[in-house]
């Protein structure tokens, strides 16, 4: 661990010095993952690489797994096992692998039998398995909502998955800082979650790219947990690696006494550490944005990106008075997609679903606002007769405390469908979709073209804007119903304390268990990518015919090229997507970090150019002419003659893609910088060993064997 850097720091630069395990010459950090959060959709082939190569699990008491992405939330009165209440087959295999990966491997794990199972991005708050101050990290994007505790918190991709669980650590560069303040007092009727909209209408969804954001000013410390987490959600959506909020007394008060949390004299001593979590006076930003609270209105996406966004008091745009063409281009797609004519106000979108639930917005916080909406309706409210609404608690625990204060009876004599736990339909790896052409309020964090289900349309809202759309059957400005009529009496919702909830029994994770016969994982259904190898493909010239295709903020669910390519999902299937077409190499004005990183994990070169350089190579690749893209003399090579094309790369991770080197076998050079570090992390720290757990061994030595030589 480095000694400490002088001057002025901020929170982000604070919590990532306290991380540090080695530093190269060239800036490539190897940094310490304090909590890694496992779910069924990025870890299957993950325990496959561990498996192939004889590796453990490093640090199964800093581990805890769950299912939520795949699994149905219809009613479990009569679950008995996986196979039968999980019907899809992709589903079931990848909920499978994930109940046989974590015996095999010894994890804490909330199954589907489990109260304590639910969204990772909720469970591990709701467990104070999230602390102040730690590096935490999951195979979801969403990750980032962790940082609403003065956390580190991003999503990685599978591959990076397999390099945590085997090596507790990742090789990471540093981000820039970016500060968001916003000051003031907001208006009646605006939440976090249209904050967090309206920002990323500001800066849109490249804004934060190459940053992580701390979310600072009055708002945000005014802001309950439950809120700062549903902005920090967000995060990845302006192009942020992560966003964080600094502790305060907010935060003590929401992790005292939670189950994983340290009790007694651990928690004096972590409470004065994470005390010194905040920005220092004088600290530098690299960006600084300043946003009026007066300024938020109620907010809802009209669009396919999370930065098409519209005041409820606004219109549809007009693609025909932008002057870019590509912007020009994306809005009539987006219009087309979404069945909108120009200029049409918002509140006269009708609407045939609503889905109030996700990592966003399914805390109690979230359902009692949603809840507050239809009661401020009146006893005879219903939900409309053309529309299906559900609401998804985040987690078994929240379900429970939400039937407890009635919340449940509330929406189901509205007509609200009352579901079980899960990411429901946020995305469409469950029963719970949008069917083709209809269209969705949704409280989740994503509008993508086929997000919630192919050629589903996603309007993004806040849980109490969602439930207003769900009565009225059209985008609704939700003031309507806050106003008091005369002589009407709202009812009052009894709000109970979350501890008397936690009543599950602290457990050490369970020990490894030997495998025996043929495990479904090795299904084809769970086919193996090149990454689970110990070597990757080496990259050195690459030639051959580029295709053009204009349009912005490329999603991963999209896979095209484009600017912003690979904004969205973490998940690795995208490279693995584009490398079974045989695409090695993608060409664009920017990347999101966690394509960027995946791309490099599975030996493809992203490479980042100025716009009119695309548009120059796209006007080249339309000819039906090779490029041949050289990593060893950082070049593109242009048919007819035209001068080669420079490009930059980051040195370490073009000396991996060249020689196909193997990360993982790369940083186990480095164990025993590790275990140095977890020593001194022992005595600083010692509330997060041990999973909240006295005497748990880590499995893992210098003894050990480690793979053969690589140059590091």
């Amino acid at each position: 661990m480095p000694a400490p850097v002088s001057g002025p720091r901020t929170l982000y630069d604070k919590v990532w010095d306290d991380h540090v395990v080695h530093v190269q010459e060239d800036g490539l950090t190897l940094l310490y993952i304090d909590r890694h959060l496992v779910h069924e959709v990025t870890s299957p082939q993950a325990f496959e690489g561990l498996r192939n190569a004889g590796r453990p699990v490093r640090r199964t008491d800093c581990t805890l797994a769950t299912v939520d992405h795949n699994i149905p939330t219809a009613p479990r009165k009569a679950f008995t096992k996986t196979e039968d209440y999980t019907v899809e087959p992709d589903s079931k295999a990848q909920c499978l692998a994930l109940e046989e990966n974590v015996k095999e491997f010894g994890l804490t794990y909330f199954g589907m039998k489990d109260r304590r199972q639910g969204i990772v991005h909720v469970i591990g708050p709701e467990q104070g398995f999230t602390l102040p101050g730690i590096t935490c990290v999951c195979g979801d994007s969403h990750t980032s909502t962790h940082g609403a505790f003065g956390s580190l918190a991003f999503g990685i991709g599978t591959s990076e998955v397999e390099h945590v669980l085997a090596t507790q650590t990742l090789p990471q560069k540093k981000s820039k800082n970016m500060r968001i303040t916003v000051e003031g007092t907001l208006l009646e009727g605006v939440t976090s979650k249209d904050v967090i909209l309206h920002i990323i209408g500001v800066i849109g969804t490249a804004g934060g790219t190459g940053c992580v954001i701390e979310y600072a000013g009055s708002v945000f410390r005014a802001f309950s947990m439950e809120a700062r987490m549903s902005v920090c959600n967000m995060s990845i959506e302006a192009g942020a690696r992560a966003g964080m909020v600094a502790p305060d007394e907010i935060t003590f008060a929401y992790l005292k006494d939670r189950p994983l949390a340290p009790k007694g004299e651990a928690w004096n001593v972590a409470e004065a550490y994470w005390r010194t979590l905040k920005s220092d006076e004088g600290a530098v930003f690299d960006k600084e944005v300043r946003i009026n609270a007066a300024d938020i209105v109620p907010t809802v996406t009209w669009g396919t990106s999370p930065q098409d966004v519209a005041p409820i008091t606004g219109s549809v745009p007009d693609p025909a008075i932008i002057s870019d063409p590509v912007k020009r281009k994306s809005v009539e797609r987006s219009l087309q997609y979404m069945g909108l004519a120009p200029n049409t106000p918002m509140t006269d979108v009708k609407i045939d679903k609503v889905f109030i639930g996700s990592c966003t917005n399914s805390r109690i916080e979230d359902l009692r606002s949603a809840a507050k909406i239809v009661l401020a309706a009146g006893s005879n409210a219903k939900v409309a007769s053309h529309v299906r609404a559900l609401v998804v608690p985040g987690s078994g625990i929240i379900k429970e405390q939400a039937e407890a204060e009635g919340l449940d009876v509330v929406f189901k004599r509205t007509g609200f469908d009352w579901r079980e736990a899960g990411c429901s339909m946020c995305v469409g790896l469950n029963p719970d979709k949008v069917a083709p052409q209809e269209r969705c309020v949704s409280t989740s964090n994503r509008n993508f073209e086929g997000r919630q289900g192919p050629g589903g349309r996603t309007h993004l809202a806040s849980p109490a804007m969602a439930a207003a759309a769900a009565l009225y059957g059209h985008l609704t400005d939700v003031r309507k119903l806050l106003g008091k009529k005369v002589g009407q009496t709202i009812p009052v919702i009894k709000e109970l304390q979350a501890s008397t909830f936690w009543t599950d029994p602290v457990l050490a994770p369970p020990e490894p268990q030997q495998q025996t016969g043929d495990a479904i994982y090795t299904t084809s259904i769970l086919k193996l990518p090149p990454s689970v190898t110990p070597s990757i493909s080496k990259f050195a010239v690459l030639k051959g015919i580029a295709a053009r295709i204009d349009i912005e903020n490329v999603d991963t669910d999209t896979i095209i090229p484009g600017e912003n390519f690979g904004c969205g999902s973490s998940r690795e299937h995208a490279p693995w997507s584009l490398d079974d077409f045989g695409i090695r190499c993608v060409i664009a004005p920017s990347f999101a970090e966690i394509f960027r990183a995946n791309m490099l994990q599975n030996g493809m070169l992203a490479i980042a150019l100025p716009r009119d350089v695309c548009r120059s190579l796209g006007e080249d690749a339309e000819t039906g002419e090779d490029l041949e893209v050289d990593l060893e003399k950082n070049e593109i090579r242009r048919p007819g003659g035209k001068p080669p094309v420079l490009f930059s790369i980051d040195l370490f991770q073009r000396h991996c893609l060249l020689n196909g080197l193997d990360y993982i076998g790369l940083t186990l050079q480095k164990l025993d910088a590790i275990e140095v570090f977890e020593q001194r992390r022992s005595t600083i720290w010692p509330w997060l060993d041990g999973f909240g757990y006295k005497g748990v061994k880590i499995p893992i030595s210098s003894k050990t064997k480690v793979d053969e030589k690589l140059e590091w």
